[in-house]
């Protein structure tokens, strides 16, 4: 009788190549999986400025004049107290907006970019500096939502 092993499996050179070969492609990858949450970030809070342009655009279309930068965007969620006086106000949000950094948007009436500025920091936060290139305002998106190459200064600068 004849006795034959027959004996299958991966040698150890064959397990260190696919190792390997897993390792490389993690390597790639990985760093472009983990910038994602940051675009997304950075897309919201665009997206989150067009929103509060337009309440504010509701807003003025209601009461014949933007809330004043003491009055802030908190006017989009309850009646401002202090003059002028919003004579058909309305709530124009649900709650008053933050960023996705966990910070509150930034309002000036009248703007430095346009009639009213609206911004965020950005990732950065304010310690960016007066010239941060991470402050996301709605004078640097163009009609898509898309930041521009235009200025990025800080408004309060």
């Amino acid at each position: 009788m004849q006795l034959r092993k027959h004996l299958s499996g991966f040698t150890l050179i064959e397990v260190m190549v696919v190792v390997v070969i897993l390792g490389i492609l993690a390597s790639i990858i990985v760093p472009k999986i983990m910038d994602k949450p940051d675009e997304a970030r950075i897309v919201k809070a665009k997206q989150d400025i067009r929103a509060i342009q337009s309440a504010l655009e509701m807003y003025k279309l209601d009461n014949y004049v933007y809330p004043t930068t003491d009055q802030g965007l908190t006017a989009l969620v309850q009646k401002p107290s202090s003059d002028p006086a919003p004579p058909h106000w309305k709530q124009y949000l649900d709650r008053e907006p933050v960023d996705p950094w966990d910070r509150a948007y930034q309002y000036l009436n009248p703007g430095v970019h346009g009639p009213i500025d609206i911004w965020s920091y950005g990732p950065n936060g304010p310690s960016g500096g007066a010239n941060a290139t991470g402050v996301i305002g709605n004078w640097n998106l163009d009609d898509n939502g898309n930041t521009t190459n235009g200025t990025t200064s800080n408004p309060n600068s």
